[in-house]
């Protein structure tokens, strides 16, 4: 069959956008696995740009151009399918529990002290203090919503493949040339990704699940009258009152897949945080619960617009907000096909931001295929192999302070024997960042003379670091200068620093208590800390809670080659940090950065046992295979041990 566009995913994403293209007179059809298993269907439907605190950018300007679309959006379509989809301009109020979070006052927000807050909404908890309200904040009915949109597509003679998987994507001569699905194959002249959280099953875009689980409430029939008329966004927690009585409460986020059900531990938090909120709650009772799959990116923004096929757009990975991004997204893909005109906006969401290795606009989708009928045909286990550069999958990037890396390996650039080779030993070692030391650079200390322009720093990130500071006052000074190193190297965002403050001249041990003042202040002027430290649990906590972007523990001492001397306490670090930890210092051997990945450290950085090995550049490879290796370890999960012998054949079934 031959459709004008075909549309891959049956959430409200490709819904909406099928009905805008069919409107301008566009042929559309429409696949859809499943449609009550989209993410539409586990949502809340908050338009809450505001309460969720979108920071200025792209990223809030299309959230407040699609939340000014939902009121005529909205009606039309109820007029249309005579379906009311709950749009509700109900305002949110967000409670607090803490005087310091009356600090976040801005142009959309109105404070409420604590009489006052308890007077506008009655029955909130004893705990609430204040609280902000939003009163240009919404929400819709999302399950009516995606009836309504559903209703309205089909009615304009949109046409919809129900419970019709898509198993490949067909391309000849750099052009999609149809799909295999499970009814056949099928072709378009243009196509359109919108498959959410499934989008990598198909296609080798960074977007993978991330689960939550929700559920809602029912008002009791005795009460006449709604308790509440405004959504509650509380701390890790929101309550979302609707007309027909139901309260939904959601939801928790989880990455581990697309594990299914709801869970114990997940439905107790809810409820813990919601009757902590809003009390009376804990005598409702409770109608329904269920869970869904958000499609989440690593920088939690959508992948909008063009991809490398001129015939194939994408309009997935809109992580928490794909109800509220539904109308601009259905927009400005529509304009983008029908009109060939693409919006600024658009550029802020192009997947190319993914693609760290590469300087051309070649696709980064290189894999090895087989061929049918001159087709190449992309099956799932190939998606997952055609990551450029990387054999990681999309979920299990290393993200720092809102950046994502494939190599969980950095690496220095003091003690080389030359600048080529710690230019031979960089790129061996696969790695994405690279520590410099500030001061070495500005005085051009031997080893360091030209490095600037030694490494591309379009490619690398550069980390520049405090190294040779004594004092937390110097530290400071000096990552206020790495900071415009970084700027005159082209890297303007680079808010990046290595955090080291180490007065022993003899052992170079850290000192905590500098540590921890300088990273105070560098944290308020807008820096991302990667602390140095020492193996210090406690010390490793309280970075956190100042904001550092990571902890970095030692090993062993910086330069010793000794391997990992501090696993105890290192172990006690993964456990508890929230924050990316990252092993620094003391690695001498490919086995001990394994060791290191296989407890669970998220990185390593690596100078010394690299730039002084005979072969620097094939110890920087060693180690990245072994930086790999130990991190496929740690998500493998490793075998118990044990005190007994166990045999690795079955003796049931043998021969006598």
């Amino acid at each position: 069959m031959a459709s004008d566009i075909l549309i891959i995913g049956g959430g409200i994403i490709a819904l909406a956008t099928a009905i805008e293209l069919k409107i301008r007179g566009c042929n559309v059809t429409v696949i859809s696995r499943d449609n009550k298993a989209a993410a539409t269907t586990a949502a809340a439907g908050m338009l809450a740009p505001d309460a969720e605190k979108i920071l200025p950018g792209a990223m809030r300007d299309l959230c407040l151009r699609s939340r000014s679309l939902y009121p005529e959006w909205t009606s039309k379509l109820e007029q249309l399918t005579g379906i009311n989809t709950g749009y509700w301009a109900c305002g949110f109020l967000t409670p607090v529990y803490d005087v310091k979070d009356k600090n976040e006052q801005d142009n959309h927000s109105y404070w409420l002290d604590f009489q006052t807050i308890h007077q506008y909404q009655q029955g909130l908890g004893e705990e609430v203090i204040g609280g902000w309200w939003y009163p240009e904040d919404a929400q819709v009915d999302n399950r009516a919503l995606s009836r309504a949109l559903l209703t309205a597509a089909q009615s304009l003679g949109v046409e919809i493949k129900e419970n019709c998987r898509v198993n490949g994507i067909l391309i000849s001569a750099g052009q999609i040339t149809g799909v295999q699905t499970s009814a056949g194959v099928m072709s378009a002249e243009h196509y359109i990704l919108a498959t959410g959280a499934w989008t990598n099953e198909l296609f080798p875009l960074p977007v993978y699940p991330r689960k939550g689980q929700m559920l809602s409430l029912r008002v009791p029939d005795f009460l006449t009258e709604l308790p509440l008329n405004r959504v509650l966004y509380g701390e890790e927690i929101y309550i979302v009152p609707r007309h027909d009585r139901r309260i939904i409460i959601g939801a928790t986020s989880e990455d581990v897949g697309f594990t299914p059900y709801n869970t114990p531990s997940g439905i107790q938090s809810l409820l813990q945080n919601a009757i902590r909120l809003f009390p009376q709650l804990k005598d409702y009772p409770i109608e329904e619960m269920w869970w869904g799959y958000r499609p989440a990116t690593p920088d939690e923004l959508p992948i909008l617009g063009e991809s490398p096929y001129s015939n194939l757009t994408f309009a997935t990975g809109h992580y928490r907000n794909g109800i509220l991004l539904t109308p601009i997204t259905a927009l400005l893909i529509a304009d983008s096909i029908t009109q060939h005109s693409s919006d600024a906006l658009l550029e802020h969401f192009h997947y190319s931001r993914f693609q760290k290795n590469e300087k051309s606009s070649t696709p980064m989708f290189t894999h090895s295929a087989n061929f049918s009928n001159g087709n190449i045909v992309k099956s799932n286990i190939e998606t997952r192999l055609s990551l450029s550069n990387s054999s990681v999958a999309p979920s299990d990037l290393l993200q720092i302070a809102g950046k994502s890396f494939t190599s969980r390996l950095m690496t220095g650039t003091g003690k080389y024997r030359s600048i080529e080779e710690m230019q031979k030993s960089v790129e061996m070692s696969g790695c994405q960042i690279v520590t410099v030391a500030v001061r070495r650079v500005q005085t051009n200390a031997p080893g360091h003379e030209g490095l600037a322009e030694a490494l591309d720093w379009g490619k690398i990130w550069m980390l520049p670091n405090t190294a040779g500071c004594k004092t937390a006052e110097e530290a400071v000074r000096v990552a206020r200068l790495g900071r415009e190193m970084a700027k005159l190297l082209g890297q303007e965002d680079n808010n990046f620093v290595k955090l080291e403050v180490i007065p022993d001249a003899k052992y170079l041990l850290p000192d905590p208590i500098g540590t921890l003042q300088a990273a105070e202040q560098l944290v308020k002027e807008g820096f991302a800390v990667l602390p140095y430290i020492n193996a210090d649990p406690i010390l490793a906590q309280r970075l956190e809670e100042v904001g550092c972007a990571t902890v970095m523990p030692l090993a062993a001492p910086i330069g010793s080659g000794q391997g990992i001397q501090t696993a105890a306490n290192i172990q006690i670090i993964i456990e508890n940090a929230k924050v990316p930890v990252v092993v620094d210092a003391g690695i001498g051997a490919p086995s001990e950065a394994a060791k290191a990945m296989e407890m669970g450290a998220d990185a390593l950085l690596i100078n010394s046992a690299i730039a002084l090995a005979r072969n620097a550049p094939a110890m920087a490879q060693a180690m990245n295979l072994a930086a790999t290796a130990g991190r496929l370890a740690y998500l493998a999960g490793r075998m118990p041990i044990k005190d007994y012998a166990s045999a690795s054949s079955p003796l049931t079934g043998t021969i006598n």
